[in-house]
């Protein structure tokens, strides 16, 4: 026994080691974590695939899904485009068996043979399938941001709560070891006291006059828009190009941004930002897409960080504050301390010895994984919360449903996280931008 436990042992530190040398983590992360992975590991049978479908085939949507194949069987698929239907079709056929073909979601969910729906529409149909899901007792990997709106995402806490499902956001940077060390070191006050975190997106596109075409056969256009204002067609209002719009998505503010700003929230520890304000520095073109694409927001936190978010170009003015590469896509903590720079590529710091000095056995360690969409399986079998669970979800997505609201109104904003409604002198103006109306029938009855 001693034997065996000594090769194991030794087996284990030069996985160790190899995981060190191959991503810069460092030695005590990554032999806590590795150690952590094998304790809590979940293994799955042949016999416990769960049935997945798909709601939303494009190129997330499929990308989404052949990942959750690792874990299940896709037995059905569906999209108001037929040739997204077909495409995943092709794509998911296995052994000479093809998954079901739908366009109404809503007859999908009545499959007994589902177990899991990986959600992968555009940003204004989120609530709505999220919310048919729940009421069918379905499991939810959906994708991010939450909602179109704060007021939505009230009513999928509650479906999700109620009806006892495991919801997990697909904001997979949770799931990231070095956005994880970043955060469990901020927490930890490795930077000192935390003053500003500054976030950086890469701007959105621009564009305007666009030639009106006929709606394809095979695509129902209507469905579609959904809750959306009815409006003329042509391609670069749907499928690719959707996030543009306002009525639609939010642009790069929760694009890019709904990834980075539930890291920056995760590092500073609270619900949501007291003040926000946001101005426009480059708007939209006429008679085009009407999200801007470059814009900056400070949000002011009750524990007195303030949280910068800007959007970056090749040629941007903010380059001499990024770190020593130069990247402009990521996070920059910064305490009195020294600084940390993550994103999806690596993690540095001002001073090495910030990273890799362990932390003392007490420190708090959050919750994590190494896996977003295994940890949304695991989690199945386990009736546990997975790592972005809906409540991280929403109160992550509020973060850029604010600085939206900043930017259209104009105004300064102040904000209760706690019982989510505007406070101060702008909150006349900013409180009806809680909400949006539906489109009948597309509404909350149309899943009732």
């Amino acid at each position: 026994m001693p034997h065996n436990f000594q090769i194991s042992r030794r087996s284990f530190l030069r996985k160790t080691a190899f995981t060190a040398a191959a991503t810069g983590l460092p030695l005590w992360f990554i032999e806590r974590e590795l150690a952590a992975a094998e304790t809590n590991s979940v293994v799955s049978s042949p016999n416990e695939r769960p049935g997945i479908a798909l709601i939303g085939c494009g190129g997330m949507g499929q990308g989404d899904a052949g990942n959750a194949q690792r874990f299940g069987d896709i037995v059905a698929v569906c999209d108001v485009d037929e040739r997204h239907v077909a495409s995943a079709v092709q794509k998911f056929t296995k052994a000479g068996k093809s998954p079901a073909k739908y366009s109404d979601f809503r007859k999908l969910l009545e499959r007994d043979d589902v177990h899991a729906i990986v959600q992968a529409t555009p940003d204004h149909w989120h609530t709505l399938i999220n919310l048919a899901a729940a009421k069918a007792k379905k499991d939810v990997y959906g994708e991010k941001p939450l909602t179109l709106t704060i007021g939505e995402g009230r009513h999928i806490i509650k479906a999700v709560r109620e009806n006892k499902i495991v919801f997990q956001t697909g904001t997979q940077q949770r799931s990231s070891n070095y956005f994880h060390l970043a955060c469990e070191l901020v927490r930890n006050q490795r930077l000192g006291k935390l003053k500003e975190v500054h976030v950086f997106v890469p701007a959105g596109i621009r564009g305007n006059h666009f030639q009106k075409v006929s709606v394809p056969p095979e695509f129902n256009y209507d469905f579609w828009l959904g809750q959306a204002a009815a409006a003329e067609y042509f391609t670069e209002r749907c499928h690719a190009t959707f996030r543009w719009w306002f009525d639609y998505a939010g642009g790069p503010v929760t694009d890019w941004g709904a990834h980075h700003n539930d890291i920056a929230r995760w590092g500073i520890g609270l619900d949501g930002p007291v003040g926000i304000e946001a101005r426009v520095i480059t708007p939209p073109l006429p008679d085009g897409y009407t999200t801007p694409s470059e814009f900056e927001a400070t949000l002011d936190w009750a524990n007195g960080v303030k949280q910068i978010v800007r959007t970056t170009t090749a040629d941007s003015p903010f380059g001499a504050i990024l770190d020593e590469n130069g990247q402009r896509n990521g996070i920059k903590f910064i305490g009195t301390d020294g600084w940390i720079w993550v994103n999806r590529d690596g993690i540095s710091a001002s001073d090495k010895e910030l990273i890799h000095a362990p932390l003392p056995a007490d420190a708090v360690k959050l919750a994590g994984s190494k896996d977003h969409m295994g940890n949304f399986f695991n989690c199945m079998k386990s009736r546990q919360d997975p790592v972005a669970n809906v409540e991280t979800g929403h109160r992550s997505a509020c973060i850029g449903h604010l600085i939206i609201i900043a930017l259209r109104t104009g105004q300064k904003l102040q904000w209760d996280s706690e019982k989510e409604i505007f406070t101060g002198d702008t909150a006349a103006v900013a409180t009806p931008h809680l909400t949006r109306e539906m489109r009948k029938p597309y509404d909350y009855s149309f899943v009732a």
